[in-house]
C-alpha cells in the first residue's frame, strides 16, 4: 500500500514536527517527547485539560489544542498509547496552579498509563481529576477495552470541559461538566475499507468487496455486523438507530450530532449521511441544535463513517458555542 512517508517508525515524531512548523501559535513541543502543549501555556490560576493517545486518529488529540479546548496532548505511537512517563510530562507541562483534568478514551492502555501519570502527580502535590469517556454503543468490550469504547464523542468533552475551564471553573466545576457530556453522548461507526498502518504496509483486517461491517473501531477492532454493501440512507438508519435506542433520546429533546468521516470518506459521501440523519432526527421529533460534518476522530485511512448524537440543556449549548482556536477547531 502506498502511504505519503519516510521511513514508518519516523512517521509520528515527523508529524509532530509537522504540526507545530504549520501551527506556531497554536503549540509547541516538550523536548524529547511527543507532547505537545498551547504556545502560550500553562495558563495561571486556569484548570489545564489534556487528553491523549495513539496517533492515527488525526486531528485528534493535537489538533484541539488552544484556547477554550486542550491545554494539551500526548501521541502515542500509531494505535498505541502514550508511556505514563510521557503522560506525566503532559500534566506537569500544563499545570497552572489551578489543577488538571484528563479526559481519557476508553482504552486499558490509555487508562492505565494516564491514571500512573496523575497517581505520580498527585504525589508531588498536584490536584488532579480524571473522565474516561466510553461513548462507543457498538460493543461493550473489544480488543482495547474493558467496557464501552471512546471514540467521536471524546471531542464534545474536550470542547465543553475547554470552555468551562476558559471561563475560571474549577476543578470539580469542569469534571462536572465533562461527566455530563459523557452522560448524555452516543456514537456508532461502520467501516466500507479496512485501514493500513505505516508499519505493517497492508489492511489490518480482510474485508470483502461487497462487505461492510457494522460497529467497528477506531483501530479496526471487530465490530457488530458484516452484512452486504447496504445505502446510506440504510447505513445510517442502522447507526442513527442504535445511539438513539442507547440514548433514550425523545421528541422534543435538543441535540448536537457529527457525521464524522474516518479518513478516507469524501465529504460528498458525509454530506449524503448527513442528510439522511436530519431527516431521522426531523421525523423522530428531536430538535438538532448544531451539526459536525468532517473528519474528527479518524482511523487513519479508513473508509466509513461514525454517528455522534449527543442530549444538550442550557449549559452545554453555551459552553459548546463558546469561543475556540484550535489547528482543527474553530468556534468564533
Amino acid at each position: 500500500m502506498k502511504k505519503l512517508i519516510n521511513e514508518p517508525d519516523a512517521v509520528v515524531d515527523e508529524m509532530l514536527a509537522g504540526m507545530v512548523d504549520a501551527h506556531p501559535d497554536h503549540l509547541r513541543r516538550i523536548d524529547g517527547t511527543q507532547v505537545l502543549v498551547r504556545a502560550d501555556g500553562p495558563i495561571d490560576g486556569k484548570v489545564g485539560v489534556v487528553s491523549g493517545g495513539g496517533s492515527g486518529h488525526e486531528p485528534t488529540h493535537g489538533g484541539y489544542i488552544g484556547a477554550g479546548m486542550l491545554d494539551g496532548a500526548a501521541a502515542g505511537d500509531v494505535f498505541s498509547s502514550p508511556t505514563g512517563d510521557e503522560f506525566e510530562r503532559l500534566v506537569d507541562a500544563v499545570d497552572g496552579g489551578a489543577g488538571v483534568l484528563a479526559v481519557i478514551k476508553n482504552y486499558e492502555g490509555d487508562v492505565m498509563n494516564f491514571e500512573t501519570a496523575l497517581e505520580l502527580q498527585a504525589m508531588e502535590g498536584a490536584e488532579t481529576a480524571e473522565v474516561i469517556v466510553n461513548d462507543d454503543v457498538a460493543v461493550e468490550d473489544s480488543l482495547y477495552t474493558s467496557g464501552r469504547r471512546g471514540v467521536c464523542g471524546t471531542i464534545l468533552v474536550h470542547k465543553a470541559a475547554g470552555a468551562k475551564a476558559a471561563a475560571g471553573g474549577d476543578l470539580e466545576a469542569v469534571t462536572a461538566v465533562a461527566e455530563k457530556v459523557i452522560d448524555n453522548v452516543g456514537t456508532m461507526g461502520m467501516a466500507l475499507t479496512s485501514c493500513v498502518t505505516p508499519e505493517k504496509g497492508e489492511p489490518t483486517f480482510d474485508l470483502g468487496a461487497d462487505e461492510i461491517e457494522l460497529g467497528i473501531g477506531i483501530h479496526g477492532e471487530p465490530g457488530t455486523e458484516r452484512t452486504e454493501v447496504m445505502s446510506a440512507d440504510a447505513v445510517t438508519a442502522e447507526l442513527t438507530g442504535r445511539v438513539l435506542d442507547d440514548l433514550a433520546i425523545e421528541a422534543g429533546e435538543e441535540v448536537i450530532t457529527i457525521v464524522n468521516g474516518m479518513g478516507a470518506t469524501p465529504l460528498m459521501e458525509l454530506y449524503v449521511v448527513q442528510r439522511a440523519l436530519g431527516g431521522i432526527l426531523e421525523d423522530a421529533g428531536v430538535d438538532v441544535w448544531d451539526s459536525w460534518v468532517g473528519d474528527y476522530m479518524t482511523s487513519l485511512d479508513m473508509a466509513g463513517v461514525s454517528i455522534t448524537v449527543c442530549r444538550l440543556d442550557a449549559e452545554l449549548k453555551e459552553l459548546l458555542a463558546a469561543p475556540a482556536d484550535t489547528p482543527a477547531l474553530t468556534v468564533a
